[in-house]
């Protein structure tokens, strides 16, 4: 499937501030970016480092007054697509080095406050099975409120409050998963069908030695959804960070089937 992207930010800085952005579809195997343009005023600085686990780019800028960005798409998904419920988890002692982080707790996601819920909640299922159990005790249980959460929330919060948003829904699935001993991380996605569409985040999980991605939503899927980046939890993959005061104008995301 092919998906063209457009993503606008308007935002102002009133003194010199240092910007990292990560907005841009990633240039993976798993997806194939025909064609990528981003399009910026004069800044005082602009670079580009590795993103988290090398999947995608970062963008440094340093930049005072408007700031109007403008990225554009055509992403060919390419990615493995199959049913998680039937695959393996891969023991803790059997995993890849560059996994291990994705067992651990987080800011956003406080895996060990959840060991006893989820061996009571899914006791007797593992691996894929228990994910796919896990990502439909959220969605029974979890209300889809837009504006219901800000960027203090973490797992603990969406569970006891029972709502959220997408980025909620990834980090209980995400604390969830580790709790039970599967590697799991965030993933910065465009995503076809998302309702309001945005900046969309989905849970990725570590299963049978392969990553598959995990919409708790339901809005969208793996074969539908363009990645950006990946993180221990939102706080490694925010499309834009400030160090410094800024003012929101403006987003507006568009995601559609070429």
């Amino acid at each position: 499937m092919r998906l063209s992207i457009r993503a606008e930010l308007d935002y102002d800085f009133p003194s010199p501030c240092d910007i990292l952005l990560e907005l841009e579809a990633a240039i993976i195997p798993e997806q194939a970016v025909l064609q990528a343009h981003l399009d910026l005023p004069i800044v005082d600085h602009f670079a580009r480092i590795p993103g988290h686990d090398t999947i995608g780019d970062r963008i440094w800028l340093r930049h005072q007054g408007n700031l109007k960005v403008t990225y554009t798409g055509l992403v060919e998904v390419q990615r493995r697509v199959e049913d998680i419920a039937p695959l393996a988890a891969v023991p803790p002692h059997k995993l890849p080095g560059e996994t291990v982080e994705y067992l651990m707790p987080s800011r956003y996601c406080p895996s060990y406050e959840f060991q006893a819920l989820v061996e009571d909640e899914f006791t007797g299922l593992a691996g894929g099975a228990r994910v796919h159990a896990i990502s439909e005790w959220i969605a029974r249980h979890i209300a889809y409120v837009s504006g219901s959460s800000g960027t203090a929330t973490g797992a603990m919060e969406t569970y006891v409050s029972r709502q959220g948003v997408c980025r909620d829904f990834a980090h209980l699935l995400i604390t969830m998963a580790r709790a039970s001993a599967i590697p799991a991380r965030f993933a910065s996605v465009y995503g076809l069908g998302v309702t309001p569409q945005d900046f969309h985040a989905v849970a990725e999980v570590f299963l049978d030695g392969y990553w598959h991605l995990v919409d708790a939503t339901g809005m969208s899927s793996a074969d539908r959804m363009a990645k950006i980046g990946v993180g221990r939890d939102a706080a490694d993959v925010s499309f834009l960070t400030s160090y410094g005061s800024a003012v929101f104008n403006r987003q507006e995301i568009s995601v559609v089937e070429a």
